[in-house]
């Protein structure tokens, strides 16, 4: 039998309470092993420490026989272990090139040779799909999918022995996730083994040799992957399955809540116009790169139109230059990347909810009712089932999932008749994931309007009531409920650069 190249024993660690107790692991050259669990359950704690992000407060590690402990993420680098973090990690100023060889740019006699920067970087964006991307394009202008791929990438082109890609397609859509998995089948090939933690089932039973389970940071099971079923495996990390819930399709829809006309801005989003009524859940579907995001931020005015129009229930038309605008007007939104834009993360689970609404908090004199907020804040965390110590605990010691539900939590708060949600269970457990489909069900309930973006075709599928697909800017197509297939969206999808390709443009 094959030797581990990485084995674990016996590793603990604990912050203000355990997160990892005794997990014992071994990991196989040429083996994709799937890591699993709730979010809080220790996986990605247990991922840093390997890759020399964090120490162990007790057990021990080998790779490749020999003790392993790295004091830094560039020790375990130059020992082959690479990790692909779910917070991204690239620096926004730089461009892709610089971002791809950071700490190993080409030079001669001190100064950097650009056009084997460019060459080399062309290569490494080739081999992950993003032949479109020009390597001098700085990495702040890229969509959050995009700087994903990246990181990627930028793991692929280094020494690779043990590879650990946390939550890696979180962000994609099914033409790059096969190209990672192409990529990862490589590596195998060449003895390398890969840790692949997702919350995705279907993934994981396509991808992985073994499935080890986490739950409250302890090792439940190690299977292989084929002798796993989904259900068992969702019961293994939360106890239950919650796939068999089911969400409301059957009201009537209202009158038109949001109704956009042609908004434009710049090539991302081109003449897009639709409509959504009240009791509404709108799915936007696409490929990474195809507008969604852009359109969305450019609805609630978190990015200027060039031109076109929003409407909100009833209103006159307008183009939001600010968030303000757009929530003053009745529009709440979720954003894609809730630590930097959705959370102040060093504050209190009390303030991020009650953020922005503060009139209600203050009497005549302008004195803030603490009692009031306070409540308010509490029952809102009851309500969208937030695991949290106090209301005054820091949002950066809530799990993804928890943090997810404060931000949503604070939307609920002001009762918005629209509300748009961009990529709402990304890097979220599923547990975590039905409780946020919940609350977008209940939204749309009381009579509010809902757009939701993701990249998940399954997830839309449930949740929604029409999807519209936006290809190369353009929305292409709408589908209404028992019109739609994951081979009519993903065609759909694929148009508008079809036809672009085929106008050479």
């Amino acid at each position: 039998m094959t030797d581990p190249l990485l084995t674990i024993r016996g590793l603990s660690k604990s912050y203000a309470a355990p997160v990892l107790r005794e997990v014992d692991l071994d990991l196989f050259p040429g083996e994709v092993l799937a890591l699993m669990g709730a979010n809080g359950a220790g996986k990605s704690t247990l991922a840093r420490i390997v890759a020399g992000l964090g120490g162990p407060d007790a057990g021990a590690m080998t790779l490749d026989g020999v003790a392993y402990r790295p004091a830094a993420k560039h020790r375990a680098e130059a020992l082959g272990v690479q990790i692909v973090q779910q917070e991204l990690t690239l620096l926004p100023t730089l461009t892709v090139a610089e971002n791809l060889f950071l700490d190993r740019l080409p030079t001669r006699f001190g100064l950097v040779r650009f056009r084997t920067l460019r060459r080399d970087a062309v290569r490494a964006l080739a081999r992950i799909g993003l032949e479109s991307i020009d390597p001098e394009t700085p990495t702040s202008r890229l969509g959050v999918g995009e700087q994903q791929l990246v990181e990627i990438a930028r793991s692929l082109e280094r020494t690779c022995r043990v590879l650990i890609l946390d939550e890696p397609t979180a962000a994609l859509t099914s033409p790059q996730v096969g190209r990672l998995f192409a990529n990862i089948a490589r590596l195998k090939e060449q003895g390398a083994a890969i840790v692949y933690i997702s919350h995705r089932l279907d993934e994981v039973r396509r991808i992985a040799d073994r499935i080890s389970v986490l739950r409250d940071g302890r090792l439940v099971a190690t299977r292989p992957a084929a002798e796993l079923s989904l259900d068992e495996a969702v019961r293994l990390m939360v106890g239950t399955n919650p796939s068999s819930e089911q969400f409301r399709h059957a009201r009537t829809p209202g009158a038109v809540v949001l109704k956009v006309r042609n908004l434009s801005r710049g090539d991302r989003v081109r003449d897009v116009s639709f409509e959504v009524r009240g009791g509404e859940v709108l799915g936007v579907s696409g490929l990474v790169g195809s507008g969604r995001t852009e359109l969305l931020r450019a609805v609630f005015g978190a990015d200027a139109a060039d031109s076109g129009d929003v409407a909100v229930a009833g209103s006159p038309p307008t183009r939001f230059r600010s968030p303000r605008e757009a929530v003053k007007a009745g529009v709440g939104m979720v954003p894609e990347d809730r630590k930097t834009e959705g959370l102040l993360l060093p504050r209190s689970i009390r303030m991020n909810m009650t953020l922005g609404r503060m009139a209600p908090y203050r009497d005549s004199l302008g004195f803030l009712r603490p009692r009031r907020e306070r409540g308010d804040a509490v029952e809102m965390a009851r309500r969208v089932q937030i695991a949290y110590d106090s209301p005054e605990q820091p949002v950066e010691q809530l799990s993804g999932g928890n943090q997810q539900k404060v931000v949503v939590g604070r939307w609920l708060l002001r009762e918005p008749r629209v509300m748009l949600f961009d990529e709402p269970t990304r890097g979220i457990d599923v547990a975590a994931k039905f409780a946020i489909y919940r609350l977008i069900d209940e939204t749309a309930a009381r009579g509010a309007g809902v757009v939701v973006v993701s990249s998940e075709v399954e997830e839309l599928m449930l949740i929604c009531d029409r999807i519209a697909v936006i290809s190369a800017g353009r929305l292409v197509a709408t589908f209404a409920r028992g019109g739609w297939s994951e081979e009519k969206l993903l065609a759909a999808a694929f148009q508008g650069y079809t036809n672009r390709a085929e106008m050479g443009g």
